[in-house]
């Protein structure tokens, strides 16, 4: 079996060793190095904490790192452009001046024009200028002005397979981890070469470069074209999605104007990545897809490949259903995502809002564990990931960490340093970090010279106005109470190599980050770890949190949680974090540490994918085309063998076929009323009947049945068998609170559906509106109702579920199960003594249609895969996927239908009568026996 693990990009890349010739408008340095590089002529990436005679030397071995410049064989001086490493873990070129990708010089120029132009759309206009074009023999430029000509040269040039810069680092290293620890077996990487690749299409060079990454590497490259990754890229997952997902609704024009197409390309790469996918799945392969530029990766694998086991993992954070549903493809996205088997999420808040948003767009029935869609169940976790302190504590142990440990130690002796690393965005919030910073040394100054702020900022794609803000705000913090001597901010604004990361991390006294929403921060498991003392002082250093971030919810209130926005709290958690005294620092740190040891990358990998079998189990065996026919035979065999036998049969669709909860049922139906008393004439037959209901209906309809059993309300009153009394299980003072509360909220919308109504039984709330005046209008209504309940009324266990025509709102504490094993207990109650140990029934047959009866099919399934109950028989009549083992409506002799009948009740009647006819062979065996 393998994994297929979908990301963005593979963790390999491709490099190309070209012909000395200088960039364009490039001259030679005059004082050239031998062609063959020494190692003392290679520069190293500039520092923060660099000074003359600090640096370590580079060794001959090492490998070129961006940010590096050498001289290459032909004498020509090369710089390899630093990195942005975004905190998600994704990496891209810094140096790009555009939104496009590609520039390395050792990797084709990208040739997809950026931003596409605005008459993309008119499809005869550009088809016109292509002919034109083509007829002149012009060649297209790309976006760095070089002709495609140029890049003509990578087709014959000598090439290696390297580590890739960009990408996914966590995943990669939870991989690397889980491999390592033997948690996972064959897996291939299925992603782009992070490159352009238009100047190597249809040559033996790229299908080398493939065949090498799949025999070799384990990986599976996607090509698709420069214009088609530009605009999925550059255009729709970072000026589109990745503005949503951090609550920011993209309003500039330049994304408004170019939405509409670089969809397309969006769907185009998404489209390719399946087909890849597909063309190497093989019967029982996993698929794993992997973050928000590959949503619709599922569902479109889903239609090729039915019986895939598909898993689908959000990185980010996933926003509230109203900041979703701004996105004109809110549906199609949130379709692909639902093509998965298991869908994961970091943190409880994000798998909230996905579940509210498909409650709400999509209208699929959303419960505790996943989606009930129309044909198929939906498994939705919230699973965080985590760091790999085994290949962490392995780095820091190189000399290079040390030497710069000691080299700060020097420079900032006698100082508080608080670190921060973040992205140059809006959502990291820099700028909130260092207002409330310089708030801080306002408040407070006899910190001034003693406190120093080392902000590292990674660069954008873009410029941006957030840019010079941040400088002007360094400049005068820094203005305001430097000296010779000190210097309240160190400000870098590209990032620093590893080993002085990590040095930076174990000697801080306090990391602060604020970002405005966030995924998961590594980079502050990566600072607790690393505060452990093994290669420094003992810091225990304190955490300052946003808590807008994942990473927040998982530390317990043990850092110094932050709202971004609120300076005055930011400045005082500074001031606190600096005066914390030893013991609490400790006590907080070890809480904290904890944490980050227990949600480790190894750990979050191994669990998604057992995760990811399991449920895909579950689901096989509840899908309706694999479960089987009931079988008469074996039934009346089990039956006969058996001496206490329970039924818990439903009401509404199976022994009856008219008559929705809200309505009276218009004809006593007889025949059910005589099968029932027939069957318990049999003393070892005990028969419940359950029911969505009023009690004092169930008495009205079931009189002439005297020793049969009753369930009201969906599990809320309970009547014993013979008895004349129900029993309230649901707590009558909880009821009423939230009653009170979901009331308002009902009655909110009532006024806006003309023609709707409400329905207030003893233990739930019912909103009906299939007799509105505007039913669509209804329909969307009653989904914003349900999304608001469940939003608003989720701390007091009750829960709004959409159904055809209403909308249900319940207790979650007590249902049918819960009445079903209330009953199994009452009955164990009354045995015997000395019996007690055994089980009060032998044979147990639960009946049902509906989404209310599929939590009894398992809690019946259970008792009999634990042997709890000797035989157990669970029969649904609905056409959804199902809990229950057998079904009535599979099979040739499938559900019965008659030519002749008109009457669509009568059709539904005859539909359902087989479950009658299975009640009747019973009654007759018993007769005889």
């Amino acid at each position: 079996m393998t994994v297929f693990i979908a990301s963005l990009f593979l963790p390999k890349t491709v490099h190309f060793t070209l012909p000395g010739t200088p960039p364009r408008g490039a001259r030679p340095e005059k004082t050239l190095p031998p062609k063959v590089p020494r190692p003392d002529t290679l520069e190293r990436q500039p520092s923060l904490f660099e000074t003359k005679n600090i640096t370590p030397p580079h060794t001959p071995t090492e490998e070129k790192k961006p940010g590096d410049t050498w001289v290459n064989e032909d004498g020509l001086r090369v710089h390899l452009p630093p990195l942005e490493i975004a905190t998600d873990g994704f990496r891209a070129p810094a140096d790009r001046s555009s939104p496009t990708w590609g520039g390395r010089p050792d990797q084709p120029m990208s040739r997809a024009n950026s931003p596409p132009p605005s008459s993309l759309l008119d499809k005869k206009s550009l088809l016109r200028k292509a002919t034109e074009m083509g007829r002149s023999g012009i060649t297209q430029p790309n976006t760095q002005g070089r002709s495609e000509s140029r890049d003509r040269v990578f087709q014959n040039a000598n090439w290696k397979i390297v580590n890739a810069d960009q990408g996914n680092g966590g995943l990669r290293n939870a991989a690397d981890a889980a491999a390592r620890d033997g948690n996972l077996g064959d897996f291939t990487w299925v992603g782009t070469l992070g490159m352009p690749t238009d100047a190597l299409q249809g040559t033996q060079q790229l299908q080398d470069i493939e065949d090498r990454l799949a025999t070799e590497h384990d990986m599976l490259p996607v090509i698709c074209s420069d214009k088609d990754f530009d605009g999925h890229y550059s255009h729709f997952c970072k000026q589109i999605l990745w503005p949503v997902f951090h609550y920011q609704i993209p309003d500039n024009p330049k994304s408004k104007a170019y939405e509409d197409h670089s969809w397309q390309y969006y769907v185009n790469v998404n489209q390719a990545f399946a087909d890849k996918i597909v063309k190497n799945w093989k019967k029982n392969d996993s698929i794993w897809v992997h973050d928000y530029h590959l949503l619709l990766v599922p569902h479109m694998v889903r239609k090729k490949i039915p019986e895939a086991k598909i898993g689908f993992f959000l990185h980010v954070a996933f926003p509230s259903s109203e900041v979703f549903r701004c996105l004109a493809v809110r549906k199609q996205l949130l379709e692909g995502m639902c093509g998965a088997n298991l869908i994961g999420f970091q943190i409880h808040e994000y798998t909230r809002h996905f579940l509210q948003t498909c409650s709400r767009i999509l209208s699929a029935e959303a419960t505790p564990d996943g989606l009930q869609l129309e044909d198929r169940f939906v498994d939705v976790i919230n699973l965080p990931i985590g760091i790999d302190p085994v290949s962490l504590s392995q780095h820091r142990e190189e000399p290079e960490v040390k030497r710069w440990l000691d080299t700060m130690r020097k420079l900032y002796e006698g100082k508080k340093l608080i670190v921060a690393r973040d992205k140059l965005d809006h959502v990291r919030g820099v700028r909130q970090k260092l207002l409330s910073y310089e708030l801080f040394l306002n408040k407070n100054p006899q910190w001034r010279e003693k406190a120093v702020l080392i902000q590292v900022a990674l660069s954008t794609s873009e410029k941006s106005e957030l840019d010079a803000t941040v400088s002007d705000i360094v400049t005068r913090v820094n203005s305001s109470w430097a000296n010779l001597a000190y210097q309240p901010v160190v400000y870098l604004k590209q990032d620093i190599d590893y080993a002085q990361y990590l040095a930076l991390l174990s000697i801080a006294d306090a990391l602060m980050i604020t970002s405005q929403r966030e995924g998961m921060n590594l980079t502050s498991h990566e600072y607790l770890y690393c505060q452990d003392g093994k290669i420094s002082e003992k810091k225990h250093g304190s955490l300052i949190l946003s808590e807008f971030t994942g990473t927040s919810s998982l530390f317990g209130g043990n850092e110094l949680s932050v709202n971004p926005w609120d300076y005055r709290a930011c400045a005082d958690a500074i001031k606190k974090a600096l005066e914390m005294d030893d013991e609490e620092k400790e006590r907080r740190w070890t809480k904290l540490s904890e944490a980050v040891n227990l949600h480790t990358g190894s750990h979050w990998f191994t669990e998604f994918t057992s995760r990811l079998d399991r449920v895909y189990e579950e689901q096989h065996r509840r899908d309706q085309t694999s479960v089987p026919r009931l079988s008469m035979n074996n039934l009346l065999q089990q039956y006969n063998r058996t001496e206490r036998r329970l039924f818990i049969l439903d009401f509404e669709g199976t022994l009856v076929s008219w008559g929705p909860v809200n309505q009276i049922i218009p004809v006593s139906p007889q025949r059910t009323f005589d099968v029932l008393n027939d069957l318990l004439l049999d003393d070892r037959n005990t028969i419940y009947v359950m029911s969505g209901r009023r009690p004092e209906e169930l008495d009205r309809m079931f009189r002439r049945v005297p020793n049969l059993g009753l369930i009201a309300e969906n599990g809320c009153f309970l009547k014993d068998c013979g008895s004349t009394t129900w029993k309230e299980m649901a707590d009558p003072e909880q009821i009423r609170t939230w009653k009170e509360s979901v009331g308002g909220i009902l009655n909110y919308y009532l006024e806006r559906t003309p023609g709707a109504q409400i329905e207030d039984r003893r233990c739930s709330l019912i909103f009906h509106y299939k007799s509105a005046e505007d039913y669509e209008a209804a329909t969307r209504q009653a989904i914003d109702c349900a999304s608001h309940i469940n939003d608003a009324c989720e701390d007091q266990r009750v829960h709004a579920i959409p159904m055809d025509g209403c909308v249900l709102v319940e207790p979650i504490d007590w249902t049918k199960s819960t009445a079903a094993q209330r009953i199994f207990s009452d009955l164990r109650d009354h045995m015997a003594p000395d019996d007690k140990h055994n089980s009060p029934v032998d044979f147990l047959m639960v009946v049902g249609d509906g989404r209310e009866d599929e939590k009894v099919f398992k809690w019946a399934n259970t008792l009999g895969e634990e042997k709890v109950v000797k035989e157990v028989v669970t029969v649904s009549l609905g056409t959804r996927n199902t809990e229950a083992t057998a079904t009535l409506t599979q099979g040739v002799s499938g559900k019965f239908t008659s030519p002749s009948l008109s009457d669509p009740w009568d059709e539904m009647e005859a539909n359902l009568r087989t479950i009658i006819g299975v009640l009747m062979a019973l009654q007759k065996l018993a007769s005889i026996a």
